[in-house]
């Protein structure tokens, strides 16, 4: 992988990462049109560059971020599930990595659920914007879904946020704090797995994708917050349907 397919791979996770198109799905299949071969390295560094992404989550939100023991006991409530399960089912989740397949379904089965998700919840009576300790533990179990490439972290924890009666904003917003512990706990264990296939080149390579992300993903967060708001997810189920889509046609025709 050379650093200008780093930088593109970089780019799409950074924007992809808290739009609710999942960044996972996205990259696959840009290094899959790269014609990047997907060994050891690659799966480290498909997780491991969203480490740049929490960091912005981090920077934007830095005083809303350290709140109260209460806010981090919710947000680890919230992450065991996918802890949990990652550690039990991580060789079978790391398989999936490569399966372009996998996320064009998962892509356009979220497509649907998105199009649909806003006349669902449009309706709710009463919205209480406070996150409870219940309410964060099934919010972590939607997270669990994003295992699954193309399935989208965000999208997951989002929707679940919205089950769980919390407006858009808030749902949203916890959903971005969320991002910080799962995936601070992915890259580590995941670096714990393959440390000793990390070369010094790669590290460089590492170093800059992360760098990207951070300052991508941090103008893709306040895009969202201010998008979600007016316009709802609709457009967005659109565009992973179209996706999903392109993506078995050239499966299909074996351009993947």
């Amino acid at each position: 992988m050379d650093y200008l397919q780093v930088v593109i791979i970089a780019v799409v996770q950074g924007i992809a990462e808290f739009l609710p198109i999942s960044s996972t799905g996205h990259m696959i299949i840009t290094e899959k049109l790269l014609g990047i071969e997907i060994d050891e390295f690659i799966k480290l560094f498909t997780v491991c560059i969203q480490f740049g992404s929490i960091l912005a989550v981090v920077v934007l939100y830095f005083k809303r971020f350290f709140q109260t023991l209460s806010f981090y006991y919710k947000l680890f409530v919230a992450f065991l599930p996918a802890a949990i399960i990652g550690v039990l089912f991580n060789d079978y989740i790391d398989s999936l990595l490569g399966s372009a397949l996998v996320v064009a379904i998962a892509l356009i089965l979220g497509g649907f659920i998105l199009i649909f998700v806003d006349k669902l919840f449009s309706n709710q009576s009463k919205q209480n914007n406070e996150v409870t300790y219940p309410k964060a533990i099934k919010i972590g179990f939607f997270q669990v879904l994003a295992m699954i490439p193309g399935v989208s972290r965000s999208a997951a924890t989002i929707v679940g946020g919205l089950t769980q009666k919390l407006s858009r904003k808030t749902a949203t917003e916890f959903s971005f704090f969320l991002a910080v512990p799962t995936m601070f706990g992915a890259t580590v264990f995941k670096l714990f797995k393959t440390y000793d296939k990390i070369e010094v080149e790669n590290v460089k390579i590492l170093l800059l994708g992360n760098l990207i992300a951070f300052i991508v993903s941090a103008i893709a967060i306040k895009g969202l917050i201010a998008y979600l708001q007016k316009h709802g997810f609709k457009l967005f189920g659109y565009y992973r349907i179209c996706v999903g889509v392109l993506i078995l046609a050239l499966l299909y025709f074996k351009v993947i």
